[in-house]
């Protein structure tokens, strides 16, 4: 017996203010998220992004195709109820940021590794006053209070949508850092992920491309872009 899956049965999906910010309509019936949730974003362009995604469906309903959507839905039904809680998760990263775990051999690794990373640790270091300590090799190094405490404090002054974009960023790429980077526009989406996947590229570089590894990766890349797309959808 086969799976149920929705289907589409509206004609068209339209955006439009409502009481708190905007909203999208199916036919006039509004869109709530899965918990029951009214969905209701900050921004028009959200909305209206929201209702293309919803416009362009055609037969069975495709979550993957929708990721702004999804990552509405995720800021409604996920992040706002315990936003102190995931804000502090995605804090934690902080005190184990990728880019302050560094090779310990080959040389050409661990020159790509500070040519690439260094420049985005004197950047957080500037822009929150929250230098972090480096080491080489994967023994844990504690790192200062009060900068753990300043990039903490970045995320938890966000509003839920702009929090649940971090949690991409911050998930995919393993760095707080490039992540803050990213919402601040030092950095683009592309140069993050380049710069969160220097240890892959030499891996790669030294035996290769595992087809099915770069499938997953692929998936990974499209996700931090969405995620930077939909900040920028928060106005």
């Amino acid at each position: 017996m086969s799976a149920w899956s929705a289907k589409r049965f509206w004609k068209q999906a339209t955006a439009s203010s409502c009481d708190g910010g905007f909203t999208v309509t199916l036919d006039g019936r509004a869109v709530k998220t899965p918990a029951k949730a009214p969905l209701v974003v900050p921004t028009l362009a959200m909305a209206e992004a929201i209702a293309l995604e919803w416009d362009a469906q055609s037969g069975v309903i495709k979550p993957d195709t929708m990721p702004v959507t999804r990552a509405a839905n995720s800021a409604l039904d996920k992040v706002a109820p315990q936003f102190a809680e995931v804000a502090g998760l995605l804090a934690a990263y902080g005190e184990t940021d990728l880019l302050c775990y560094r090779a310990t051999a080959p040389q050409e690794l661990i020159d790509r590794q500070a040519q690439g990373w260094d420049p985005v640790l004197a950047w957080a270091a500037q822009e929150y006053a929250a230098p972090l300590l480096v080491t080489a090799g994967v023994v844990h190094i504690t790192q200062p209070e009060a900068s753990t405490r300043a990039l903490s404090q970045a995320l938890h002054q966000l509003d839920p949508f702009r929090l649940a974009a971090a949690h991409d960023l911050i998930a995919i790429s393993g760095s707080l850092v490039l992540a803050l980077a990213v919402l601040r526009k030092n950095l683009t989406a592309a140069q993050a992920w380049q710069l969160s996947r220097i240890d892959e590229a030499w891996q790669n570089e030294l035996w290769g491309v595992d087809e099915e590894a770069a499938r997953l990766e692929s998936y990974k890349q499209e996700a931090l872009f969405a995620a930077e797309r939909f900040f920028g959808l928060c106005g």
